[in-house]
């Protein structure tokens, strides 16, 4: 996977106290020099949480023999997880200041545990599987970039199959390289040809690895103080400076329920200011982040704005669009935007500033931000973050410093929070909601009945397949790989109609007003729907006996007909354009209410679900046509 650089990476090691410090060279709490410490960008490290810990543990004992999770992370050492480019999961585990080892999850298989040379070593003396003894003479070769070929070896752990994971020890018994089998057991045997494994790591052997002193929380903040005194006192400034500098509009904390929000707003009540919290229920989220928001507001005495997204929004949507995906993420403008531009335009109405736990460290769309911003999809919202140039270790600190608590899924293993069944989520962060969200066993049931009316095969909704409108390629070719197909079996069973589509004769042809197109859409429409709504574009003619209704000599028939006449073809073009997106905002409107907040003169309402216009009030400004998860389907553009 190709790296993403988002950032220089601030992450340092102090070894006298054994924790990491960020940027400084000096540490806070002894005053010794620190080291920079290399890990994967975009360098996003984070405390490992107790479930991190515990499975780290777990995998490694699973992999090599009972007892050497213990050894590979003894209790009482700071340990940080640094998430790096893969498939699904992967995440660096950093101890005593070096990256031991990487824990990845696999699709089809689960979790594997990479060993580097400081667990390896960290084992070697109580190893009981997966281990692999080579000849003296095997030592500098590998040492010098070889792998180890099978007359080198004198002798194997039992159970080793092709792909597991080994270590690679000396007649001594002491670790010098690790990697993967390409070789089963009963194959290493004398005589045998080929190469037995292929070695990812290696480094000289050492009778008795170095150890570290004991460290933890208090210690890691101390030796921390200084940098975060710093990068909080430029983050209070900040906001100060841009409340001021935008003195006419109130401020807000939109609150997500998160630890990025959750920093801005302990930052925010360093400024002295009450600032209220923005939190929108999009209706997927979990109980223990609605309960969170709650105490957050009620222990620090702040007001709490509340907006839901619309019940039946989400069903809609599933209902016309089928799952929301990574690259077809429907959800976000049904059950987010939407609420977020209702918030605003109530309580708002000239406009608020939002302070947003954005980190330039999430994403390279966020990286590219500036750190104030107009949002464009949210009149009158201007977002702006204090923490665009923190990493998650930052936020931590100040959380942890604070002794705020936070949201109880951290704990469980996630490193982000947001809607129960996000499609952004990894299939590893998928599998840990599943065993403890009631609610997910819902959206798979739904999953599971979408795929089954489709063909799909149940490895469809297992492998979290639906996250993609379109499979990548590299994850269709990594399931080929082992042997699992996510092709329907059979002919879906009752297929519900497609996005609706309107194709045309040819292009533009000469007539009596200059030019015409003529077109039909692949079904029939909802006349008083298509009609009520067309006015969004002009005055509408509508004749109910005939069947049809006309906006701007544009004229769409109830059987699914279009006639449109201009002088000008490049204008036709255009209209009928217009006119298509807005029949489509008619027939497959899912009630998300992003309109309505758009609307400046209150023409647009929801009724029984559907956006409808108020003729009398509608003043065809168009600016409530976009966006409209029923007529674009992309990644959203906005943020809350």
């Amino acid at each position: 996977m190709a790296l993403v650089r988002l950032g220089k990476i601030p992450l340092r090691w102090c070894d006298s106290c054994n924790v990491p410090v960020l940027e400084s060279k000096q540490c806070g709490r002894c005053g010794g020099a620190t080291r920079q410490v290399e890990i994967t960008p975009p360098g996003d490290a984070r405390p490992a949480s107790p479930r991190d810990l515990k499975l780290v543990r777990e995998i490694v004992d699973r992999q090599f023999g009972e007892g050497c999770g213990a050894a590979v992370l003894p209790e009482g050492h700071f340990t940080l997880m640094n998430k790096a480019p893969a498939l699904d999961r992967m995440d660096e585990v950093m101890v005593d200041g070096s990256v031991i080892g990487t824990l990845r999850y696999d699709l089809g298989k689960g979790w594997t545990f990479l060993a580097r040379m400081p667990a390896a070593k960290a084992v070697q003396a109580v190893a009981s599987r997966a281990v692999v003894t080579a000849d003296d003479g095997a030592l500098r070769p590998i040492l010098g970039g070889s792998n180890l070929l099978a007359p080198g070896v004198v002798s194997r752990s039992e159970g080793i199959s092709v792909g597991d994971e080994v270590l690679v020890v000396d007649r001594q018994g002491r670790a010098f390289a690790s990697g993967t089998a390409r070789m089963r057991s009963e194959d290493m045997v004398e005589g045998a040809k080929g190469m037995a494994v292929k070695v990812r790591w290696s480094e000289a052997p050492e009778i008795v690895p170095p150890s570290r002193g004991k460290s933890g929380w208090q210690e890691t903040l101390e030796a921390n103080r200084p940098e975060m005194d710093r990068k909080i006192a430029e983050a209070v400034k900040f906001m100060h400076r841009v409340m001021n500098e935008n003195a006419g509009l109130p401020s807000v904390v939109s609150f997500s329920g998160g630890k990025d929000s959750l920093a801005t707003l302990l930052l925010g009540l360093r400024t002295g200011v009450k600032l209220p919290i923005l939190y929108l229920d999009t209706g997927l989220e979990f109980p223990e982040t609605l309960q969170h928001v709650y105490d957050v507001a009620r222990r620090h005495d702040l007001r709490l704005i509340l907006e839901e997204a619309p019940r039946e929004a989400f069903e809609e949507g599933f209902r016309v669009f089928g799952p929301p995906g990574r690259d077809y993420r429907w959800c976000c403008k049904t059950n987010k935007l939407g609420p977020t531009v209702r918030a605003i335009a109530t309580n708002f109405p000239e406009g608020v500033l939002s302070f947003i736990g954005q980190r330039r460290y999430e994403s390279e769309s966020r990286a590219a931000k500036p750190r104030v911003w107009k949002n464009p999809w949210t009149p009158g919202q201007i977002g702006a973050s204090p923490i665009q140039n923190w990493t998650a270790l930052h936020v931590w600190l100040l959380i942890m410093g604070d002794g705020e608590p936070y949201n109880p899924w951290y704990d469980q293993g996630l490193d982000r929070i947001g809607c129960m069944m996000c499609p952004a989520s990894d299939l590893a962060e998928l599998k840990v909601v599943e065993s403890g969200c009631e609610s997910y066993g819902e959206w798979s049931e739904k999953l599971h009945g979408y795929a089954s009316g489709r063909g799909l095969p149940a490895s469809w909704v297992e492998l979290g397949m639906w996250r993609w409108k379109r499979v990548p390629a590299s994850i269709t070719k990594e399931l080929e790989r082992v042997g699992i197909s996510i092709r329907a079996e059979k002919e879906e069973e009752e297929r519900p109609s497609e996005n609706l589509k309107l194709f045309l004769q040819g292009g533009a042809s000469p007539c009596t007003m200059g030019y015409s197109i003529e077109g039909a859409f692949d079904r029939p429409l909802r006349l008083d729907r298509v009609a009520n709504l067309l006015n969004l574009l002009g005055e509408v003619t509508v004749n109910e006996d005939e069947g049809w209704a006309m906006v701007d000599n544009v004229t769409i028939f109830d059987a699914g007909a279009l006639i449109a006449k201009d002088a000008d073809a490049d204008k036709l073009r255009e209209k009928v354009e217009r006119v298509r997106r807005t029949v489509v905002k008619a027939e497959e409107c899912v009630g998300c209410g992003v309109c309505t907040g758009r609307c400046i003169e209150g023409a647009l309402s929801l009724v029984l679900g559907r956006v409808q216009v108020d003729v009398a009030s509608c003043i065809h400004c168009r600016r409530c046509m976009e966006p409209c998860p029923a007529i674009t389907f992309g990644d959203s553009a906005f943020d809350f």
